[in-house]
């Protein structure tokens, strides 16, 4: 603890004191206001007698498996430029998902940059401008900066089935993209290399699929990810979903977090008249469903923390059923591998508290995109390879600041017995509360719309540094000073072993890697 105290006091004190006169004059001011257990590593060894009896030749660029949001966007995106794309993917119906379904302002920029935009018109897709947070009786609205943009820009959420099918008919539109129900089983090797896929089709038939490059989307559940990454999955929580319909939230077209004990709560529209509830559980345990305990700790533990007039509409989404999904978070650790690439939560995964997932995986297929643009040709599988090691590092800026913004906020907005961890709670919610620099700072943050690591860093610090100060009020105590010390430590213990995780260097400084500044190959 007296390391990374000690680390912490430094950052702070590097950081945070630009902030502090500002923030304590405005708060004196205002005070009184308001199975992934697959077999092996999903590779199949390809020898060259195989490959002369495959079954459907080499008529793809890529070879895309899975066609979630990320899958089907990326189908389009290089449909677009020109490639002859094929999907595979499991299950083409309508997905039924509990998440995924908002979508912040800076993952519609990209949507419009991809020109996806049109997947969340005729869905009933509803505008979303900020967030309300609601703590012990108190709330703050904390709305998108969202001047300088189009009047067309804003979040959006929506049922996530009905999005993912209106992009996956906007890719096969395109005549070079080929969509196909089956279940990829394996990765095609041949002497290090990837050269397709082996699967099943619908009708359960063995079949083999050839391309110079093929693209993992399989999502957060894959089982070909072993091979092509490190795959040091946690899962921090669950999520139990319900849906409350024909009720209004107080604040109309936000996204709605309790703070609540033991974890937070999120509401907001996924429809003109539903509302999706998401109820945090720590750990990777929930209560049943099936004898009842679920429904129990729903309307004991949860209902009475919620505001009053979203009582009975949950009330009674809970007699209708609910549903649970864990809460995965996988940093990413790319194993470069010629001829395959991950993307989506098959390759980085974080806490969906903030709704940045989707933000990530849009922003990583402008990035593959725009490297792929000016290759003509993607048959030299090590050369390829090489170069695409550049996309590992153009994507951390933004993938770092969404990843590590997502696991410190989940951890500091959980409630706990620890005196500074309770401090560092109070703190994040009365910062955000003062309005100004401190709330559009972090909501420019959450929102995708400024994505910058040192930004992250130094509002983080400045909430740690604005508890430490109040603390500090109306004159300084042993026991004062104590939690203060601690309330440091406690921060630098939540944001720290993230940002290692995430990579400090590419993270920060992604200019000095080699591959930042990779060319693309010359035929």
């Amino acid at each position: 603890m007296v390391d990374q105290c000690c680390i912490g006091w430094a950052l702070a004190s590097a950081i945070g004191l630009v902030f502090l006169y500002t923030v304590f004059a405005k708060n004196r001011r205002g005070k009184g206001k308001d199975s992934e257990d697959a077999a092996g590593d999903g590779t199949e060894t390809v020898t060259t007698e195989c490959r002369s009896a495959r079954m459907d030749g080499g008529d793809a660029d890529v070879i895309i498996v899975g066609a979630g949001v990320a899958g089907a966007a990326l189908a389009h995106t290089l449909g677009k430029e020109g490639r002859r794309v094929r999907v595979i993917e499991r299950d083409l119906t309508e997905p039924d998902r509990i998440v995924g379904e908002l979508l912040q302002p800076g993952g519609y920029l990209k949507l419009i940059e991809l020109g996806l935009q049109d997947c969340v018109e005729e869905i009933d897709a509803q505008r979303v401008f900020g967030y309300a947070l609601f703590k012990d009786g108190k709330n703050t609205r904390l709305s998108y900066p969202l001047e300088k943009f189009h009047s067309d820009v804003s979040g959006r959420s929506f049922h996530n089935g009905r999005f993912i099918q209106r992009m996956r008919e906007k890719a096969s539109s395109l005549p070079n993209v080929h969509l196909e129900q089956g279940t990829v089983t394996s990765l095609l090797e041949e002497n290090g290399t990837i050269k397709g896929v082996q699967y099943k089709n619908k009708s359960g038939q063995e079949l083999r699929a050839y391309a110079p490059l093929t693209i993992v989307c399989d999502g957060c559940f894959s089982n070909l990810r072993r091979s092509l990454c490190d795959s040091k999955v946690e899962v921090p929580s669950c999520f139990v979903g319900l849906v409350l319909e024909n009720c209004q939230l107080p604040y109309a077209n936000h996204g709605h977090v309790i703070l609540a004990d033991p974890s937070p709560i999120l509401f907001y529209p996924i429809s003109s008249t539903e509302i999706r509830c998401l109820v945090d559980v720590p750990g990777q345990k929930v209560p049943s469903i099936a004898n009842g305990e679920m429904a129990h700790y729903l309307k004991t533990v949860v209902a009475p923390q919620l505001p009053q007039q979203l009582y009975d509409a949950f009330i009674a989404a809970v007699e209708k059923g609910v549903r649970t999904m864990p809460n995965r978070s996988m940093p990413a650790a790319p194993h470069p591998t010629p001829g395959a690439l991950l993307m989506g939560d098959a390759f980085n995964m974080r806490h969906p508290l903030t709704g940045g997932g989707m933000t990530v995986a849009l922003s990583d297929i402008v990035v593959l995109r725009n490297l792929l643009r000016p290759l003509k040709d993607l048959n030299d599988a090590p050369t390829l390879c090489k170069y695409l090691e550049s996309f590992y590092t153009l994507r951390k800026p933004v993938a770092s600041t969404i990843n590590t913004l997502a696991g410190a906020l989940y951890k500091v907005f959980c409630a706990s017995s620890d005196q500074a961890r309770k401090e560092m709670r109070e703190a994040c919610f009365d910062y955000l509360s003062l309005g100004g620099m401190c709330s559009e700072g972090p909501v420019s943050l959450l929102s995708g719309l400024n994505p910058r690591p040192l930004s992250l860093v130094v509002h983080f610090f400045a909430v740690a540094i604005f508890g430490v100060g109040r603390l500090m009020l109306p004159f300084p105590s042993p026991k004062s000073l104590w939690i203060g010390a601690r309330l440091i430590s406690v921060a630098s213990g939540i944001i720290l072993p993230i940002i290692k995780a995430e990579g400090v260097r590419q993270m920060f400084f992604p200019a000095t890697i080699p591959a930042y500044y990779r060319a693309p190959p010359v035929r």
